[in-house]
């Protein structure tokens, strides 16, 4: 077996600007194509259902899964896998429940159906408070691809972690803004493909170091492929299943794939496709880190397990590939973040508010300014994290901040898609219990929180209360609780009146309906276009990267795994150029 280098060489700084690159000139493809509000925030509702699919689970994933999730199963084995599995039903219930009533309810962003079905207030309320919580969050996403490009490139600059967040933000936020929905929705593809095919690489070569499959069994410690673990039991599985319920359900950036489709079966293939992922991916994401228990002992931080197996398995080239795809599951989530959240600035509060006459061209400009606005405010708040470095509780706040807002902000909109029963004072009321009792309790566990080495048998009463809120789960149970409470409570006490009872019986009647029979009219722009025969190019194009830098700076038997999966990419990408070439043929042949 050959020995590989272990450290970024030359090599792999050159995939990594190509990638980096190519994603640009998505960008500045579809950069001209945006002719209204609907191309460049919903794609004119024509993307192809396997796109729409793939960029969903591109959204939901991030470095977070090859980092906490690995380190997890280096740690305590399969359970790691298991709660990547809790997904599975998340996204299935997402079908059921609400995929075909996301594609009917939205067209251009994820809150304008709130003033149909309960009134102008709670669209804009639900779109000044999930637009921060957002921004937030992208700061956090961002920190952690700042984190990658020092520690995992092996920088030692003092400032890597501020031009690692600076350099990959601008990146992303270019793309999105230039292109809008497509540029995210193709890179989210192209970014797909890329992580599959280092993890493909990776997954071998593993097994390889530990001996086979048998041996991976016979070396593991015992219960290490358990599906539970003290820690981690039924009790937390079910709590996490709820949250991930809410997420693939609300989350912006989500259910956006859902009403981007043509039609109702379209959406349900959406979900049905990355309930798909979400179960055959992460037994192979996350099984190297569990055979790296074996030939990878006793490492101290768990957390950079997965860059430690980079640099001991994988050969020139192929680092450079699977950083590439680190970085890949961060950007697809924060592109889609961008978008989502530029959708509701330009239509929930610009058109609504400020310009509800403007051209299509216009809110194109404004969509491409809120865009901006967005990913600067993400930067600035990554920032602040950097700028933090002394104080390591302020990244736990934040942290813990988002996680208040989430049942408070999803339940009503999900309330809103599933029954009529819920009134607007109702949503107004559960909105408002949830987030003040969830601040409530998050002040309570903060100022009330004992010294961090006193003994718990000598907490007070308050002490105690702020130790048991310590906990996130606990925190969203509350939340979440008090919201549901609210919503019953404020529908009894005050249901909506007539007119606005017909209107949401209007909106239910068009949620329910049967679907036409005939497909919607053609679209224009670029909806009306097949995005395959771009995507074969691109695909084509990285494959010739990585063969052509392999061939010009590794010796033969070091590249050979690079060599292979640059042809596999070339000749996926041909492939591809055929499959639209004879999909083109026939349709023109159709009288």
């Amino acid at each position: 077996m050959p020995t590989f280098s272990n450290s970024i060489a030359p090599a792999d700084y050159l995939i990594l600007a190509g990638f980096f690159g190519l994603m640009l000139v998505i960008g500045f493809y579809f950069a001209g194509r945006m002719r209204d509000l609907g191309d460049y925030f919903s794609g004119g509702r024509r993307v192809p259902w396997w796109l729409a699919g793939t960029s969903y689970y591109m959204s939901s994933f991030s470095a977070f899964a090859f980092v906490a999730y690995s380190a997890l199963a280096y740690e305590h084995g399969w359970v790691a896998v298991t709660l990547y599995w809790v997904s599975v039903p998340a996204a299935l219930v997402s079908v059921a429940l609400v995929a075909a009533r996301w594609r009917r309810a939205a067209t251009t962003s994820p809150v304008e159906f709130l003033e149909e079905r309960y009134g102008r207030f709670m669209r804009q309320s639900l779109a000044w408070l999930g637009i921060p919580v957002k921004i937030i969050d992208d700061g956090l996403k961002l920190f952690a691809i700042g984190l990658l490009v020092s520690t995992g490139l092996g920088i030692r600059h003092p400032h890597a972690l501020a031009w690692g967040i600076l350099g990959s933000g601008l990146i992303m936020l270019l793309y999105t803004l230039m292109g809008g929905l497509w540029a995210v929705l193709v890179t989210d593809f192209i970014q797909f493909l890329v992580m599959i095919a280092a993890v493909l690489v990776l997954f071998p070569l593993a097994l390889s170091r530990v001996g086979g499959l048998g041996a991976f069994v016979d070396g593991s410690p015992d219960g290490f492929f358990r599906l539970t673990s003290a820690e981690f039991g039924p009790g937390y599985i079910v709590a996490f299943l709820f949250i991930m319920i809410f997420s693939y359900s609300t989350q912006w950036q989500l259910v956006q794939r859902f009403y981007i489709v043509p039609r109702d079966a379209d959406a349900r293939r959406v979900g049905y496709l990355v309930a798909a992922l979400n179960l055959v991916t992460p037994p192979l994401f996350f099984a190297p880190a569990m055979m790296a228990r074996q030939f990878l002992p006793g490492v101290d931080d768990p957390a950079n397990i997965y860059a430690l197996l980079c640099r001991e398995l994988l050969p020139v080239g192929m680092t450079g590939l699977i950083v590439a795809a680190m970085f890949a599951a961060t950007m697809s989530m924060l592109s889609s973040d961008y978008n989502a959240v530029a959708a509701v600035l330009t239509n929930d509060i610009y058109r609504r508010l400020i310009a509800p006459a403007a051209s299509g061209r216009v809110l194109v400009r404004v969509g491409r300014l809120t865009t901006l606005i967005a990913g600067l405010l993400s930067l600035a708040v990554a920032f602040m994290i950097v700028a933090s470095e002394g104080e390591s509780g302020l990244f736990d706040r934040m942290v813990s901040l988002f996680s208040l807002f989430l049942p408070p902000i999803a339940i009503p909109m999900l309330a809103g898609l599933l029954t009529r029963r819920v009134s607007n004072a109702g949503a107004v009321l559960g909105l408002a219990a949830g987030i003040l009792v969830g601040l409530a309790a998050y002040i309570i566990r903060t100022t009330l929180a004992a010294p961090p080495d006193a003994d718990p048998a000598t907490f007070t009463a308050a002490q105690r209360l702020a130790a048991l809120l310590r906990g996130n789960q606990v925190m969203t149970a509350l939340t979440a609780s008090t919201a549901l409470l609210g919503l019953g409570v404020g529908s009894w006490l005050r249901p909506d009146p007539a007119a606005q009872r017909a209107r949401t019986d209007a909106f239910f009647t068009r949620l329910t309906e049967p679907e036409p029979a005939a497909p919607p009219p053609a679209a224009t722009g670029p909806a009306d276009f097949s995005p395959l025969p771009f995507i074969a190019l691109v695909t084509a194009a990285l494959g010739a990267l990585l063969l052509l830098v392999v061939l010009l700076f590794v010796s033969l038997e070091q590249g050979l795994p690079s060599l292979f999966v640059g042809a596999g990419m070339l000749l996926l990408g041909l492939v591809l150029w055929m499959l639209d070439r004879r999909k083109e043929k026939n349709r023109h042949a159709l009288p």
